[in-house]
């Protein structure tokens, strides 16, 4: 009998809530050793300690230096990245004309540059592994344009590029490079756009979720596990030949 393959190892940036979480519930499912990495150790612990043969490890996607001592501690922990699915983000929200450059510096950093970074700090472990997958959790907003979103759109639209140029200059691997594009989400971030929606216009917040859950042909916000299920198929082996792609999770949202 040949010997069994090895559980491969999926590291997911922002595991802890909403989406990352999903995702390494799903991975974990398909039989990935999975690694958790953020900020917070509560968040990250609660949804290890839930999955078998999972951990997780503390960092800031926003610097290099803190993407390499915890990429280095997921190794010891559970050898060479397999699977790099790029989730951390955040969004901000408001008039252009009254957004000062911090806000676009910090759009930037948490959902492109980090993007880069971490992608460059598993490339050789990708490379190495029989089926390397680098799986970027973007947007819609990456794909199209939305009012009072300029940096978080920008920043998304950045990710994709990088996800299509990339996916290029791999073909001739193993590796595959590929996104996934949400629309409006039952998340943590979409609580936050509803309270602000709600403290700027005075509407209640049901009225605030469906004014996000509009954009959505099917008139709902999506489930992260929709977005995780794409996420999993994406990373499985069978998947070879889709790369460079970004996949619409979105109730038919036209682009």
């Amino acid at each position: 009998m040949p010997e069994a393959a090895s559980p491969r190892h999926a590291l997911i940036t922002g595991g802890g809530t909403g989406i990352g979480a999903a995702i390494a519930t799903a991975l974990a499912a398909e039989g990935c050793r999975v690694t958790l990495l953020g900020r917070r150790e509560g968040p990250l612990r609660a949804v290890a300690e839930g999955l078998p043969d999972a951990g997780f490890v503390t960092g800031d996607v926003t610097c290099p230096e803190s993407i390499d001592t915890a990429f280095c501690a997921a190794r010891a922990a559970r050898g060479p990245i397999d699977i790099l699915v790029a989730n951390a983000g955040a969004a901000e929200s408001g008039r252009f004309a009254a957004q000062g450059r911090a806000v676009w510096r910090r759009m930037m950093a948490v959902n492109l540059d980090a993007v880069h970074d971490c992608a460059q700090a598993a490339l050789p472990d990708l490379l190495a592994s029989p089926a390397g997958r680098l799986v970027v959790v973007a947007s819609t907003a990456g794909l199209k344009g939305y009012g009072f979103s300029v940096a978080y759109s920008a920043a998304k639209h950045g990710a994709i590029g990088l996800v299509r140029s990339l996916a290029m200059e791999l073909a001739g691997t193993k590796v595959t490079v590929n996104a996934v594009c949400p629309g409006f989400t039952d998340t943590d971030i979409v609580a936050e756009a509803v309270a602000t929606i709600s403290g700027k216009t005075g509407r209640s917040a049901q009225a605030a979720r469906a004014e996000l859950a509009r954009f959505n042909p099917q008139g709902r916000l999506i489930d992260p596990l929709e977005v995780a299920r794409a996420v999993a198929w994406l990373a499985c082996t069978d998947s070879r030949s889709i790369t460079g792609q970004s996949i619409i999770v979105a109730g038919g949202e036209i682009m």
